[in-house]
């Protein structure tokens, strides 16, 4: 099939999509922006797409879903395109790495093993695979391989993870709970008598213990995180939405009211509940 049928045909799949893509990068006749595109450039919105795909998820917005998982989808076509303008890889090298993981990752679906097995036995075992290709890249330390670039609260939670998979790990919630009123203090102190970087180590540890108590608790604190701050936006947008009912602006209002209108928002949620 030639080229420019290939790109007009809505039913040539993820070859249009490749082929999409080597055109829009063709150094003479693709688009000037994607042209001057690099890995590090492309990163950022490689981030935004997955996020935006998280979102669609938490709203149940599946027609925007189908959107979203294209842009990410053509993200990683796009530095797939740029690693073999560059000699690194190909797409399909993408692919066949991804599905040679998967085969290895899961020896109880396309092996030999028993798949009758629970879900914490087969994580376990999913870990033990991680860990033993970790090995064969002299991966040593535990806490190799944990990207640097993650937010910061994902990264904290998988920092512990790591840890806690050697041993290195509070044997009770109640101990993390004692951590964090320990901290918390300590926080209390350097903000009486120390300065802004004291200040700024002692918070952080206070959030690095949050995340571990999300961790004990089996709740993934960027998820949590994310979540409470979905609900603090729609209950302060009701409380705009009240006050502009009266003919006012949060800037005309004051704390009083605003708190009084939020008890309320906040009740008229927990009787919908």
């Amino acid at each position: 099939m030639p080229e420019h049928d290939l790109i007009h045909d809505p039913d040539a799949g993820l070859e249009r999509l490749l082929e999409i893509m080597r055109r829009l990068r063709h150094p003479d006749t693709g688009c000037p922006w994607d042209i001057e595109q690099d890995f590090a450039s492309i990163a950022p919105y490689t981030i935004e797409e997955a996020y935006e795909v998280a979102d669609a998820i938490e709203r149940g917005a599946w027609d925007e879903l189908k959107g979203e998982l294209g842009d990410l989808l053509f993200q990683s076509v796009f530095h797939a395109q740029m690693a073999q303008e560059a000699g690194h890889f190909t797409f399909q090298d993408v692919v066949r790495t991804m599905s040679d993981k998967m085969v290895a990752r899961h020896p109880h679906v396309f092996g030999d093993e028993d798949r009758n097995k629970s879900a914490e036995q087969q994580t376990r075992d999913w870990e033990a695979i991680k860990a033993s290709e970790r090995a064969k890249k002299a991966q040593r330390g535990a806490l190799e391989g944990v990207a640097a670039n993650l937010p910061a609260l994902l990264r904290a939670y998988k920092l512990q993870q790591r840890a806690a998979r050697v041993g290195f790990d509070w044997p009770d919630t109640g101990d993390v709970v004692a951590k964090i009123a320990e901290e918390a203090n300590e926080l209390v102190e350097a903000r009486d008598s120390l300065g802004p970087d004291e200040i700024e180590e002692e918070y952080g540890d206070l959030l690095f213990v949050m995340a571990n108590l999300g961790r004990h608790l089996g709740v993934e604190p960027e998820t949590a995180l994310r979540k409470a701050s979905a609900k603090f936006t729609r209950r302060f947008t009701a409380v705009e939405t009240a006050l502009a009912e009266a003919g006012k602006r949060p800037e005309d209002s004051d704390l009083a009211e605003m708190d009084a209108l939020w008890d309320a928002v906040k009740a008229r949620e927990k009787d919908k509940g």
